[in-house]
């Protein structure tokens, strides 16, 4: 996959505990980068799944009430 290369701006304290963590890592400060972005998506798609798997858990006798249990459920016509 190509690289993009990206320029931001950070206080030193930051752009030190990076370059720290980078080196304690053995991979350097790209690498570093690009895994926290990996993880921070991974941690958000993760998030995403577990809040809908508990909003369908909390509202399962609704949606089934209202839709029946697929196409063999009690309501065929689920129009409005």
């Amino acid at each position: 996959m190509a690289k993009k290369q990206l320029n931001v701006r950070v206080d030193a304290t930051t752009a030190e505990m990076a370059r720290e963590r980078a080196e304690q890592q053995g991979i350097s400060m790209n690498q570093y980068i690009e895994r926290l972005v990996q993880h921070d998506m991974g941690e958000a798609g993760r998030n995403f799944v577990d809040t809908a798997a508990q909003f369908m858990k909390e509202h399962e006798l609704a949606f089934l009430a209202e839709f029946g249990d697929g196409p063999t459920g009690d309501r065929q016509d689920v129009r409005r």
